[in-house]
């Protein structure tokens, strides 16, 4: 027992660590739209940057296939580190991690939100990241760490997932799990990040109450016996939860669980987004 609890105890911290450093300074999300799309902290552009940045950064300038910035003659901006002087196109970050423009405090991206193109915004000293309440957790319970059966689908299969947003997420789903909790049969849908990973999207019965409402997520890998160990002491919440600059998917009709989950992240002390 005592070696599952640290195993517990040290996932929650990493998780912590990556979404302060991820998620917490988040402090805006823009449309991207084709054409010319101005960035700067004047109010008239379409990407607003904090007050303290300059009135006018540059542009972004999206077509069909790509997204290029121009900065403006004068202002310090770089780009994964490096100095921008000229026009240069950026990578969103639909197939890994995107290109970072980064003028004072402040870091901007392509972020794809399904099929959309969007700019996501990093303000380490924003009102997001000075208002985040922390994270809360029920105490251990081996109760809620199952061995669920892995039921396989005739063959695998994209599905549309939206994300709170209204855009669609694209997954792929190779079966359903299930397992007994407090005497009920519970089946759930994973979708498959990588060969033998499954990702959870679910809701249960203390979604609303405590645990947040919208959603939490939790992996677990498939062993070669056709078994997965769900330890819902490591479910946790969507960025969404507390900051409203996040593009999170929401539960299919299959993760719509009835069952109680007292176990995992609770929901936020402060009023959720």
């Amino acid at each position: 027992m005592y070696s599952l609890i640290h195993e517990t105890e040290a996932f929650r911290k990493k998780h912590e660590e990556d979404y302060r450093r991820q998620y917490v300074p988040l402090a805006g999300l823009f449309s991207l739209k084709d054409g010319v799309n101005t960035v700067g902290s004047a109010a008239s552009n379409d990407v607003a940057l904090p007050n303290n940045s300059p009135a006018f950064v540059g542009l972004l300038v999206a077509s069909s296939d790509r997204v290029r910035f121009e900065p403006s003659p004068g202002v310090r901006v770089t780009l994964n580190g490096q100095p921008v002087t000229s026009a240069i196109e950026v990578v969103s970050d639909e197939n890994g991690p995107a290109d970072e423009l980064t003028v004072g405090d402040v870091t901007f991206w392509v972020h794809m939100s399904g099929d959309r193109r969007t700019v996501r915004l990093c303000d380490p000293n924003g009102e997001p990241a000075r208002a985040f309440a922390g994270f809360h957790w029920f105490p251990y319970d081996d109760k809620y760490r199952v061995v669920a059966r892995f039921i396989k689908d005739a063959a695998p299969h994209t599905v549309k997932i939206p994300n709170q947003l209204g855009d669609d997420e694209t997954y792929t789903t190779e079966g359903i799990v299930e397992f007994t909790l407090d005497g009920a049969t519970v089946a759930m849908r994973p979708m498959t990040t990588r060969p033998g990973r499954l990702y959870f999207i679910f809701r249960d019965g203390t979604s609303g109450k405590e645990t947040y409402e919208t959603a939490r997520f939790l992996y677990a890998d498939l062993n070669d016996d056709g078994t997965a160990v769900l330890d819902f002491n490591q479910a946790y919440n969507p960025p969404c939860s507390f900051n409203p600059y996040t593009t999170c998917p929401l539960p299919p009709r299959e993760n719509r669980l009835t069952v109680r989950i007292l176990a995992g992240e609770k929901r936020s002390l402060k009023s959720e987004v």
